[in-house]
């Protein structure tokens, strides 16, 4: 994939893969414009919401915690053949060393849509999550194994 821009997340050139930056003012903000990068590379399709679904997932820090995030959006779509249109609602909680992030997502069958990349894996390969003080944001960085 090309070098492209979105206002909420970046492609940026990758030898084999893919790999994006994604940013917010909140890391639930960040973390949903992540998955949004991750639409993008599956398809350029906007998807209806028909479907209504309810994601949990653990980490022991923000960088496993997206990882787990993100994997849990090829589950649905490898496993359920669901593929997302929006998060409705994302919640991050931090107790204890423990991070866990919830979320409703809204989407539809994966079966009416062009799957124009398939995305083999979440890498840990260069991934970040931290905030930048200069702009007052949260950004992330993640490679997509294709």
């Amino acid at each position: 994939m090309s070098q492209s821009s979105k206002k909420n997340h970046i492609f940026l050139k990758h030898t084999a893969d893919v790999k994006f930056q994604a940013f917010g003012k909140t890391p639930e903000k960040c973390f949903e414009n992540a998955a949004c990068a991750l639409k993008e590379i599956l398809t350029s399709q906007r998807i209806k919401t028909i479907k209504t679904k309810k994601i949990s997932c653990k980490g022991k820090d923000f960088e496993s915690l997206l990882y787990n995030f993100l994997e849990e959006f090829l589950f649905l779509l490898n496993s359920k053949n669901f593929i997302f249109s929006k998060i409705k609602k994302i919640d991050i909680e931090i107790q204890k060393k423990q991070y866990k992030i919830t979320a409703e997502i809204q989407g539809d069958s994966s079966k009416n849509y062009q799957i124009k990349t398939d995305i083999k894996a979440i890498t840990y390969n260069d991934m970040f999550v931290k905030f930048d003080d200069k702009t007052k944001k949260y950004a992330c960085q993640v490679v997509v194994d294709v």
